[in-house]
């Protein structure tokens, strides 16, 4: 194991001075095209003049409670969204006629984009904290949903017939080896998610215009006269919030899931001389 981790280590590294070399390249072209005054800098200021901003951002208390906030959002409607959809996908999964019965209901909601439901759950729920939530769980729902479906089916059917050949029920089947097995799926779903879930928050508070958030720090910034620091600022932070959910649900679906095929796949490619 010790071996394997350090023959992993170089791509790591590799992967990640790619990362960074792609990200210094997207810096310095922005840099050079704010500074070369082919854009006007009230439209595109310097990415070193945003990037100082987003970074006096992080010491300024409010804009601080403002992030919190979206985060908060952000963590209720996902889980949420998790606690709903996980156990209808197992449901709808392992019982086909009721996944027959539900399955028009479903495709016709799916398509249905949350942003513009915006006004209708503004006038049903009023302004605040719960029109925010019930948006991103809306949206949420679909991959866990749909994610969940699909790693049933893509359980090993040998697995489920040993098991039922000695006895064991369909709670049983259930949780030692479709639950295991769909598992990974789930993961995947709620990572999509997380994405999906952070932009609602974000694009909730900067369309709706009510409450406190990133958004609503964007959508104030860009009414202001020279607010466009600002707002770049602001959507550098939505950026770097991202990228961390995302990093560390990776981490943990790397950590959790260890014998998924990607994850063998992985190893074999390391050990393999």
């Amino acid at each position: 194991m010790r071996r394997l981790k350090r023959l992993r280590r170089p791509k790591r590294r590799q992967e990640l001075w790619l990362g960074l070399l792609g990200v210094l390249l997207a810096f310095g072209i922005c840099e050079a095209v704010g500074r070369a005054g082919v854009v006007r800098r009230s439209y595109l200021p310097p990415a070193s003049e945003v990037l100082a901003r987003a970074v006096e951002l992080g010491g300024d208390s409010a804009f601080m409670d403002g992030v919190g906030a979206t985060l908060k959002a952000w963590a209720l409607g996902l889980g949420l969204s998790v606690a709903i959809a996980v156990p209808l996908g197992l449901l709808l999964g392992s019982v086909p006629l009721v996944d027959s019965a539900v399955r028009v209901i479903v495709e016709f909601l799916r398509p249905l984009p949350s942003v513009a439901l915006i006004p209708l759950v503004s006038l049903l729920l009023g302004t605040g904290l719960e029109t925010e939530v019930t948006l991103i769980t809306y949206a949420c729902v679909w991959p866990v949903l749909f994610n969940t479906i699909y790693g049933l089916g893509e359980t090993d059917p040998l697995a489920k017939d040993t098991l039922r050949a000695f006895g064991f029920g369909r709670l049983s089947v259930l949780l030692r080896v479709e639950l295991p097995g769909t598992a990974p799926f789930i993961a995947a779903g709620v990572r999509i998610s997380a994405a999906v879930a952070l932009i609602l928050a974000v694009a909730t508070e900067l369309l709706s215009g009510f409450g406190e958030g990133l958004g609503i720090f964007i959508a104030q910034a860009g009414l202001a006269t020279d607010g466009t620091r600002d707002v770049l600022a602001g959507v550098v932070w939505a950026g770097v919030l991202g990228l961390v959910i995302n990093g560390v649900l990776v981490w943990g679906e790397r950590r959790l899931f260890p014998w998924t095929p990607e994850r063998r796949a992985e190893r074999a490619a390391v050990v393999r001389p």
